[in-house]
């Protein structure tokens, strides 16, 4: 069966993986809607889109974190009657780094707000879509999901299940067509630091000494799972930069791949 020409939708489009992935898309001529919470730099990625070629490009904002703006966006994509064909979950925070006796109940309601109940909500909505076009879910999950750390113990546990919703999805669709994807990133260079640590000064520490995968890295490895045949899914994609060799295993200062390659520039 041939696939529709449907839309494909990012989450958390406003800035880092998702804005990368939406700008790539956009090259490759397809049709888009972008959610993000914040609509001024949404606008601007939107505009950056259409320039690179995308038909097409709705922007929603939303909080994927409260059932209402969820039901909001369905509302409004179904107004205007477009149809999802891709889905990519790339929205998710992670807050705070306090034992668990020490953490906010908050912190933890918004991690799993958003990084659970929110991508479990908006793909239950658009399932139907997907489905009639045989599409695709890509979920950005995280080594996270893989390996617990100390004051990691919810966030870690809201990619645990991401990785748990994924595999079930797949096991679920089969025979649908659809195809579903986990990008399970290592130490990636986006706001990803400043939200959880609250300051830009540790934020900027946590890759200082060493080099992190950039947003566009992350984005052209969903890219390139998307641009697969019909028949082939990659299931689970787990990317580290070279200075990572796992979590809490992090190369910094001389032996970093970063401070090599400035090295061999200054040898010739």
């Amino acid at each position: 069966m041939k696939k529709n020409n449907g839309y494909s939708l990012v989450t958390g489009a406003s800035s880092g993986i998702g804005q990368e992935i939406a700008l790539l898309l956009a090259k490759q001529k397809k049709n888009l809607v972008l959610i993000a919470r914040r609509k001024t730099q949404l606008k601007k990625v939107q505009m950056d889109c259409i320039k690179l070629g995308s038909p097409n490009v709705e922007v929603i904002t939303c909080d994927l974190s409260k059932s209402a703006d969820i039901a909001k966006t369905i509302e409004l994509l179904k107004k205007k009657k477009i149809t999802i064909q891709n889905l990519i979950n790339n929205a998710g925070l992670a807050k705070g780094t306090e034992l668990v006796q020490n953490a906010k109940t908050s912190d933890w309601n918004q991690m799993i707000e958003t990084n659970v109940k929110g991508l479990l909500w908006l793909s239950r909505e658009l399932l139907s879509d997907i489905i009639s076009t045989q599409g695709h879910i890509v979920n950005l999950g995280s080594v996270a999901g893989r390996l617990v750390y100390e004051g990691g113990a919810v966030y870690c546990a809201t990619k645990f299940a991401v990785r748990a919703i994924t595999e079930g999805f797949r096991m679920d669709l089969k025979g649908t067509g659809v195809r579903v994807t986990n990008i399970e990133p290592g130490m990636v260079n986006t706001e990803f630091s400043l939200v959880r640590l609250g300051n830009q000064q540790k934020a900027d520490a946590v890759y200082a000494d060493m080099l992190p995968l950039s947003p566009k890295d992350v984005a052209n490895s969903i890219l390139w799972c998307l641009n697969q045949p019909a028949h082939v899914n990659i299931q689970e994609l787990v990317i580290y930069p070279t200075d990572q060799a796992s979590v809490g295993q992090v190369v910094r200062g001389e032996k970093s791949i970063k401070n090599l390659k400035t090295m061999l520039k200054k040898s010739f």
